[in-house]
Order: C-alpha cells, then structure tokens, then sequence
C-alpha cells in the first residue's frame, strides 16, 4: 500500500493550494479516503472525508466552505482544493484510506 502526497507548501494568507494524494496498492476506487491534518502540539485533526464513489463528503467546521475534497477513481488520485487558506491551516496534511493506511505526509506552511 502507498499513497503519496503532494502540492504543499508555503503560501500566503488568502491564497490556495491543491494537495493530491495517489494510490497504490489496493483498491482505490472501493476504498473510503480522508485528509488528516496535523500541526505542532496539536491533536491530530480529521479535516475532510469522501466515500468511495464520491457521492458523499465531511468537512471539519474549521474549513467548510473554504476546502474541497474530490477523487478520480480512474487515476488512483484524492485531492483536496484549499482556498481562502489562513495561518491556522498550517500543518502536516495526511491523506488515508479508511482502515488501509495513510501516507506520510506533506507540509503546508500559510504565512505572510
């Protein structure tokens, strides 16, 4: 099992990032997938959560209507659009598959 994470970074306050996560190793298109985020001397935090056909998604109240999370079962690939980002945002961003695994991480730095 893999899953690979990219599109982190550092970025300004208000601005946007696109993380994207592909897999390997087992059945994506059948697998529940979630972003995780973790920041320092923090919980680790569940931000958003799709099903496996897409057709239903969670957002954790701290980014609803700021974050999208989308898949494309045929590329293997989850992503998650982040838009009118702040600097609470910053953290490690992880992406996993519901009982399968998760990836190791990527960061995402929001400063001025």
């Amino acid at each position: 099992v893999q899953l690979v994470e990219s599109g982190g970074g550092l970025v300004q306050p208000g601005g946007s990032l696109r993380l994207s996560c592909v897999a390997s190793g087992f059945t994506f298109s059948s697998s529940a997938m979630n972003w995780y985020r973790q920041a320092p001397g923090k919980q680790r935090e569940l931000v958003s959560a799709i099903t496996s056909a897409g057709d239903n998604t969670f957002y954790a109240d701290s980014v609803k209507g700021r974050f999208t999370i989308s898949r494309h079962n045929a590329k293997s690939t989850l992503y998650l659009q982040m838009n009118f980002l702040k600097s609470e945002d910053g953290a490690v961003y992880l992406c996993s598959a519901t009982r399968i695994g998760r990836g190791q991480g990527i960061q995402v730095t929001v400063s001025s």
